[in-house]
C-alpha cells in the first residue's frame, strides 16, 4: 500500500491517488467504482494493450501528428508495458464499464506518467497517449492481438505436442487387439493403436480449427476510434499502426473490412470461443475415455495403465488416481462455461459499440490459457507413461460375445445371434460356443473368428 496520496484531476474533479501509482485520476475513480471481484486482467491482454501504444505513437510520430520527442517517451513507456515491467500497476477489475474505456485510461495513464518522467516534461495520456484512438477501437483491438497471439504462441505448439504424443502411443499400441465398445456395451474387435490414432486425429483436427479461428482475429478494429467513422484520425492511421503490429508481434493483421461491423460486433471472438469450445468438448471425451481405460486395477476395465504421479488417497493406501484425466476434464468444463460467457457477451453489441467486451476477453483469454497449459501437462504427465496390458485386453477379448458379429458371413445373422446369447450367458467365449455346436468345420473357425482381421476393412481374413 502507498504510504500517502498525491492529488490528480480529470473530467469529474479531484481524486486522491496512491503516490506511487504510475496511473491517474480515471483509473483510480474506476477502482474505487469497481470493487467487485478482485480479477485483474492478465499478462497477454496487457502486453496486447502495450503494442497497439506502441504502434499508434510510432505512427503518429511518422504521420507528424506527435512530435518526435514526446512520440519516443511514449514508445518506450509502452515497450516497458509488453515486457511486463508494469503489470501490478494494471489495477482495475474485469467487471468494469463494459466498453473498457477504465483499462484502456488504465494503459493511457501509466505510459504518459512514465513518458513523463523518460522526457522530463509532461505527456497527456488523453491527447498524446491516445491519440488518433478511442477506447472503442483499442479494446477491440487488443482482444484480437491478444486472443491471436496466444492461439498462435501457446495453443497451437501445445495441442502439436499432445497430439504428437497420442500418434507416439498410436504406433506402439498397433499391434494390440482388443474389444470395441458402443453406448459402453462390448461392440467387434478394434486395435488399441486404433483408438489412439482417433484421439491423435481429434486433437488434430482441433488445431485446424484452432488456426482458423486465430486468422478471423487478425482483423482489428483500429481507426474506427468512438463509433467507425475515424474522426480524429489521419486516414493513413490505421494501415500504418496495423502494420507495426504485424512487426511487433510477428504475425499478420490488417484492418478490419467494416469498421462498423468491427466495434459493434464481435461475432470474431464468439467464433473464436467456439473453436475452443469445440477443442474442449474433444479433449474431454479424450480424458474420460483414458479414465474409463485405465479404471481397476481389478474391477475395472484396465486395459491400460495411467502412470502414477501421485498418491490417490489419503486413507486407502496403494491407491492411484486419474488426476491428470480429471484436471482435464475441469478445464473443459470451464471453458464451456466461458463460452456461454463469450456468446451472450458477444450478443451485446448494441448499435455502434458492445458492452461486455472485458469479461469477454477475460473469459476468451483464460480459455485459451487452460487449454495450452492443461495440453502440454496432459501429454507429458499421462500420455507419454501409459502403459497398454495385452493380457488383459486379450482376456477381455474372449469373453466379448460381439465377436459372433464375424459369423453372420458364414452362418446368418440370426444363428449368430444365438451363439453371442450363449456364450454371453454361459461366460464363454464365442469359439467356444462354434466348437461345441459344430456351427462351422474346423478349418473356417480360425478364417472366421480371426480377431485381428476384424479390425481391418472388408470382411474378416
Amino acid at each position: 500500500m502507498a504510504d500517502g496520496y498525491r492529488i490528480e484531476k480529470d473530467s469529474l474533479g479531484e481524486m486522491k491517488v496512491p503516490t506511487d501509482a504510475l496511473y491517474g485520476a480515471q483509473t483510480q475513480r474506476a477502482v474505487e467504482n469497481f470493487p467487485i471481484s478482485g480479477q485483474r486482467f492478465g499478462r497477454s491482454f496487457i502486453e496486447a494493450l502495450g503494442i497497439v501504444k506502441k504502434a499508434a505513437a510510432l505512427t503518429n510520430a511518422e504521420l507528424g501528428t506527435l512530435d518526435r520527442p514526446v512520440a519516443d517517451a511514449i514508445v518506450k513507456a509502452a515497450t516497458e508495458v509488453v515486457e511486463g515491467k508494469w503489470d501490478d500497476q494494471f489495477v482495475l477489475d474485469v467487471y468494469q464499464t463494459g466498453s473498457g474505456t477504465s483499462t484502456n485510461m488504465n494503459a493511457n495513464e501509466v505510459i504518459a506518467h512514465r513518458a513523463t518522467e523518460i522526457l522530463g516534461s509532461k505527456v497527456h495520456p488523453n491527447d498524446h497517449v491516445n491519440a488518433a484512438q478511442s477506447s472503442n477501437d483499442v479494446i477491440p483491438t487488443a482482444i484480437h492481438v491478444a486472443a491471436r497471439v496466444a492461439m498462435v504462441r501457446d495453443l497451437v505448439p501445445a495441442l502439436e505436442h499432445l497430439r504428437d504424443a497420442l500418434g507416439e502411443k498410436a504406433k506402439a499400441f498397433d499391434g494390440i487387439v482388443k474389444s470395441g465398445r458402443t453406448h459402453l456395451m462390448d461392440a467387434t474387435p478394434v486395435r488399441l493403436g486404433q483408438e489412439f490414432g482417433g484421439y491423435a486425429m481429434q486433437v488434430s483436427k482441433g488445431v485446424e480449427r484452432v488456426q482458423r479461428a486465430a486468422e478471423e482475429l487478425a482483423e482489428l478494429a483500429l481507426g474506427g476510434t468512438a463509433t467507425g467513422t475515424g474522426i480524429n484520425t489521419h486516414p493513413d492511421f490505421p494501415g500504418k499502426a496495423i502494420a507495426k503490429i504485424s512487426e511487433l508481434t510477428g504475425l499478420e493483421f490488417r484492418e478490419a473490412d467494416n469498421h462498423f461491423e468491427a466495434q459493434g460486433a464481435k461475432d470474431a471472438a464468439v467464433s473464436a470461443s467456439g473453436a475452443l469450445n469445440a477443442l474442449a468438448t474433444g479433449l474431454l471425451k479424450l480424458a474420460d475415455d483414458l479414465r474409463w481405460l485405465g479404471s481397476g486395477p481389478t474391477s475395472g476395465l484396465h486395459e491400460i495403465s495411467l502412470p502414477a504421479i501421485q498418491p490417490g488417497s489419503s486413507i486407502m493406501p496403494g491407491k492411484v488416481n486419474p488426476v491428470m484425466s480429471e484436471s482435464m476434464m475441469m478445464v473443459a468444463a470451464r471453458v464451456m462455461g466461458n463460452h456461454t460467457t463469450i456468446t451472450i457477451a458477444g450478443s451485446r453489441g448494441n448499435f455502434e459499440l458492445n458492452v461486455m467486451m472485458p469479461v469477454l476477453v477475460a473469459s476468451l483469454l483464460e480459455s485459451v490459457a487452460l487449454l495450452a497449459n492443461v495440453a502440454r501437462a496432459f501429454a507429458d504427465k499421462c500420455v507419454v507413461g501409459i502403459e497398454a496390458n495385452p493380457d488383459r485386453c486379450r482376456q477381455l477379448l474372449e469373453l466379448n460375445p460381439s465377436i459372433a458379429t464375424a459369423l453372420n458371413p458364414y452362418i446368418g445373422y440370426d444363428k449368430a445371434a444365438v451363439v453371442a446369447k450363449t456364450a454371453a450367458k454361459e461366460g464363454i467365449s464365442v469359439r467356444e460356443v462354434v466348437l461345441r455346436e459344430k456351427l462351422l468345420p474346423a478349418d473356417q473357425i480360425d478364417q472366421a473368428l480371426d480377431v485381428r482381421g476384424m479390425t481391418e476393412p472388408g470382411l474378416p481374413k
